[in-house]
């Protein structure tokens, strides 16, 4: 089995095993106690706060360990938003941030604050303009991912965190899928991220605040880590996730040429051997060995299962599932194709064997799943001169499949008319659209879901 999934969770590091096992008899005692149990403990946590405040680029003063990434991003969005509400209660985003910071951002505004979101462009990445526009005097917080998870595509960090600096605003960064392969740049404020996600154990997160960003934890006061994260310390865990961040530094400039590589060998082959498939997120500004893609006329979780009967372990933000009628957030402020979304993100050390072998095998699965879909067919009829699609009731990518099927019954300059209730057709018929070379018209109330309405270019 090939697991091409960690963006989600990497496997765990083999230095981070090793050192999960030997600090569990170490570091077992209260490192808050003078005795000598606790005082190897402290040693212990205290090796592992400089090696990742090393890493991360602040001072071990700056910086604390949490029960995860999530927990992070929750306590530093609170806590700096906390320490400037003299300032105001506006707090920044951009549109593909991770759930986490966008359901921190909600809570915020049940709270009676106001949230601003940046756009991105098609290839997934923020403006330093699009911050700078969105400051406001009452501005608190802004918030930017260093790389976004479902894509890959690498955000100006330095440039916004200048933009934000030159307005007095702190910023902080979600750093969680890139600080493996090395520090975020720029003047940010405060940073998070999440040890599983570089080979480090589950349950381990960093926040650094760096001095000068006004900060107040919330929720009730607790002794340890500077009171920014309460409970007790799970040392071992904490060293072993120090001591993989180490480990995968020393290794991240030869094996990101590699692992680039062999992603560019995927995003260049998927379109040669598939056909109707978007390669999404920058071409060039990415994470080494993220690659995602989405492949018209094809059912993502379906996709998925196939592929995993072929022996590969891959995610996706795809909206077409049974599960779910809403796009990927990600894929949606992008604007670009969400059925069929496979996202394929190598582990450290994977094999180019397994790479080949999937480029080989994908093809057969797309085509499988193709032919499974291609039997449903919604009711089709000529209203006023124009041809109208009955997908009502249908999950993506059906309604976009009887879109291709009958673009060619109307004449050049005419329309089709697609009825459906899926919300992903609002972002995957405009997205076909623009792959086929069609117009995009708009949508139109209707009695039943809505009319997307595409017009025959040729």
């Amino acid at each position: 089995m090939a697991y091409f999934d960690a963006a989600s969770a990497a496997p765990l590091h083999p230095v981070a095993r090793q050192a999960l096992l030997a600090s569990v008899d170490e570091g077992w005692a209260d490192p808050a106690r003078l005795y000598r149990e606790g005082r190897r403990a402290r040693m212990l946590l205290d090796a592992a706060r400089e090696a990742a405040a090393e890493a991360v680029g602040c001072r071990p003063d700056e910086l604390v360990f949490t029960p995860s990434g999530t927990r992070a991003v929750h306590t530093g969005i609170a806590g700096a938003l906390a320490g400037r509400r003299r300032a105001g209660r506006h707090l920044i985003v951009s549109a593909v941030e991770h759930s986490s910071v966008l359901h921190a951002a909600e809570v915020h505004e049940k709270d009676g604050g106001t949230t601003t979101q940046v756009a991105v462009g098609r290839e997934g990445s923020v403006s330093a303009q699009g911050y700078a526009e969105a400051l406001r005097p009452d501005t608190a917080l802004a918030c930017l991912q260093s790389a976004n998870h479902e894509v890959g595509t690498v955000q100006p960090v330095a440039e916004v965190a200048s933009v934000c600096r030159a307005a007095g605003v702190p910023l902080l960064v979600d750093a969680a899928q890139s600080l493996a392969w090395g520090p975020v740049a720029g003047d940010w404020s405060l940073l998070t991220a999440s040890a599983h996600k570089w080979g480090g154990p589950s349950g381990v997160g960093l926040l650094a605040v760096r001095k000068g960003a006004r900060f107040a934890p919330q929720g009730p006061s607790d002794e340890r880590e500077s009171g920014r994260a309460a409970g007790f310390e799970n040392i071992p865990a904490i060293v072993a996730a120090a001591a993989s961040l180490r480990a995968v530094r020393a290794e991240a400039a030869q094996e990101a040429l590699r692992l680039r590589e062999l992603t560019d060998r995927i995003r260049a082959g998927v379109p040669e051997l598939l056909g109707d498939v978007e390669v999404v997120g920058d071409p060039a500004r990415r994470l080494p060995g993220i690659v995602t893609f989405s492949c018209l006329y094809v059912d993502g979780e379906t996709l998925l299962h196939e592929l995993d009967r072929a022996g590969f372990s891959v995610s996706s933000g795809s909206s077409c599932t049974s599960s779910t009628l809403t796009p990927s957030h990600v894929l949606k402020a992008m604007g670009v194709l969400s059925e069929g979304n496979v996202r394929v993100s190598l582990p450290l050390g994977a094999a180019e064997e397994d790479v080949d072998r999937f480029l080989q095998v994908l093809p057969e699965a797309v085509a499988a799943v193709r032919e499974k879909l291609g039997a449903p067919t919604p009711s089709t009829v000529v209203r006023d001169d124009a041809l109208v699609v009955d997908a009502v009731g249908k999950l993506c990518p059906i309604p976009v499949i009887e879109l291709a099927k009958v673009i060619g019954e109307v004449p050049v300059g005419g329309t089709v008319r697609v009825l459906a209730d899926d919300e992903a057709a609002r972002l995957d018929i405009p997205a076909w659209c623009a792959m086929r070379g069609q117009e995009y018209v708009g949508e139109e109330p209707a009695d039943r879901g809505t009319a997307y309405v595409v017009r025959r270019r040729g």
